[in-house]
């Protein structure tokens, strides 16, 4: 019998990324290589495990802007011409380094891994590679959760309840439409949390979601079991936490497991490193210099010169290093089980792109992870988190702490002198979209999508939404790609600006709303009414909870004398 559980969390996400006024577009990129580097390489992994009868269970979101992404007709094509130029560069490489013995072996690695990724995509799900988590899923392997609309940093945009409200419930939507039932849990975007958007979770029937680790370790009144068991909010849902210890062994390029010498090196690639002439059909069409995917090097040590990659020895590593964090996750719940009056949960949350892009082992490694948990100890069971409050339905009442999983735990990352000039653009706009709600709420609510000035206030509420994405102050932080960045928050503040004077004037240019209609084209069937029930949804909300020091006395009191199902433990 195990003495506690694992659950181990994939965060799927990417920005909503589609220029169809171009024929090549280099974010575009971004896309196509998660396909084939993590998202095909995992279902690869989560078909073979069903295959040979091994169980697991594994928590996964894939955000909204992710999955429309990846259902999108112009998307998908665009991703078999990337993946057919691989397979012929590949094709390329094994000719050329016919007479390099250890190269032409990864050569034909690549060949292979491109090959059978087309097959996948094209053949097994037939472009829509959603189905094939949907599919595991259904069979009881995978808890799949939902997120933001565009991935909104919600303390910040929480200042506008009607517009967080918006962020949450469209995402609750769509993954309705897309899985054919609601979903329980919410990944908060960065792990950004503020009082009262359990509130606005607890609104739209979400009964979980995830903190980084201070959230629940400063929660008032303090956390019995610390971050090792669920609490529930004052509203009733439940919030789970990162463990560090987990965590860091991962993601960590110096401490964790990614950064060891035998793994391959994501910075060396043959994109940058051939000859121009030779590389140039495989590259952007204006000649700048991009990543194929075809790397033949290893990480070797703190060095410029790297050796080549070696995927046995990699291989090996990778068992090694499963066998190490779950020995650790053993000793780990032994400790605790040993301390509690339950059994404990180990949160292990991650970006689904480090394993596979990032950490060209991560899928290796998660497949040797669940199949020496399921033979080679008794200690430690996969669970989600579902899983975890149907057992332990009764757990303590407490507010966790605002709270991110960003440098310094808070909201630095996405407010700072680099990025906070778009908030006042953005809160502008929130009003703005509130005004066209409640101006045109008669109208909205009675007219066919098909009038004109639904489809221009639709359209608002799309450029609204994807101007609050948190990746835009993310890459401005980071130093990334910041013109994109920029001119992605210009792009859409404009578009609103205009549709908003436009719908005003009753001058809707049709021609012109057409074309971007089509251009940002997330949320094919978003209707504006939702904004104008959120403002109506705000005068009956909950009073938002303000803790320290009255509240803490009101909360140990329902701690003990609760008795539901969401009450006290």
């Amino acid at each position: 019998m195990e003495k506690g559980y694992l659950c181990l969390m994939l965060h799927a996400h990417l920005p909503f990324v589609r220029h169809p006024e171009e024929e090549y577009f280099l974010e575009e990129n971004w896309l196509y290589e998660a396909i084939t580097e993590t998202y095909i390489p995992l279902i690869n992994i989560f078909d073979k495990l069903i295959d040979e009868n091994i169980p697991y269970r594994v928590t996964m979101s894939l955000t909204p802007p992710l999955i429309s992404m990846l259902k999108d007709p112009l998307l998908q094509s665009r991703y078999i011409k990337h993946i057919d130029k691989l397979i012929e560069l590949s094709e390329k490489e094994i000719s050329r380094t016919k007479y390099e013995k250890h190269y032409q072996p990864l050569a034909q690695m690549y060949n292979a891994r491109f090959k059978d990724s087309k097959d996948v995509f094209v053949n097994k799900y037939k472009k829509d590679i959603v189905t094939a988590f949907k599919k595991f899923q259904d069979a009881g392997k995978l808890e799949i959760i939902t997120c933001c609309a565009t991935h909104g940093f919600l303390p910040i945009v929480s200042l506008n309840p009607t517009a967080a409200r918006s962020q949450i419930q469209i995402g609750v939507d769509q993954y309705k439409k897309v899985f054919g039932r609601p979903p329980k849990g919410f990944w908060l975007p960065e792990c950004g949390f503020t009082h009262g958007i359990d509130d606005m979770l607890k609104e739209a029937g979400i009964e979980f979601f995830f903190l980084d680790s201070h959230g629940i370790a400063n929660a008032d009144p303090v956390a019995r079991y610390s971050i090792y068991a669920p609490i529930y909010c004052p509203s009733g849902v439940a919030a789970f936490s990162r463990d560090t210890q987990s965590s860091k062994q991962v993601w960590s390029a110096k401490e964790g497991y990614p950064g060891d010498c035998d793994y391959r090196e994501y910075y060396r690639d043959i994109g940058h490193e051939l000859d121009f002439e030779y590389i140039k059909p495989y590259i952007h069409p204006e000649g700048i210099r991009v990543n194929t995917g075809m790397k033949y090097w290893r990480i070797t040590g703190n060095t410029e010169y790297k050796e080549c990659y070696r995927p046995e020895w990699a291989n090996e590593k990778a068992a090694s290093h499963a066998g190490n964090f779950m020995f650790n996750r053993e000793k780990q719940i032994e400790h605790l089980a040993a301390h509690m009056d339950r059994k404990p949960i180990v949160i292990a949350p991650y970006d689904a792109e480090l394993f596979g892009h990032w950490w060209f082992e991560g899928p290796q490694w998660l497949d040797f992870l669940i199949r020496k948990i399921h033979y080679d100890q008794k200690t430690i069971k996969l669970a989600t988190p579902s899983d975890y409050l149907k057992k332990y339905p009764k757990n303590q009442v407490a507010m966790p702490a605002p709270s991110s999983w960003g440098y310094k735990g808070y909201n630095e990352f996405w407010l700072d002198d680099g990025n906070d000039w778009i908030y006042r653009h953005i809160r502008v706009a929130q009003n703005r979209m509130e005004e066209l709600a409640e101006k045109f709420s008669d109208k909205i609510q009675l007219r066919s999508k098909k009038d004109l000035t639904k489809r221009a206030l639709n359209q608002a509420a799309r450029e609204l939404l994807l101007v609050e994405s948190s990746d835009w102050p993310f890459i401005m932080k980071t130093g990334t790609m910041v013109p994109y960045a920029n001119k992605r928050i210009n792009l859409h503040i404009g578009r609103f600006t205009r549709i908003y004077e436009d719908v005003l004037k009753d001058n809707i240019d049709e021609e012109w709303l057409k074309e971007i209609e089509y251009r940002d084209n997330i949320f094919s069937d978003i209707d504006c009414a939702s904004y104008y029930l959120s403002i109506k949804s705000k005068t009956k909300k909950k009073k938002v909870v303000k803790m320290p020091p009255t509240r803490t006395k009101d909360l140990k009191k329902r701690n003990k004398t609760s008795s539901s199902k969401k009450g006290g433990c």
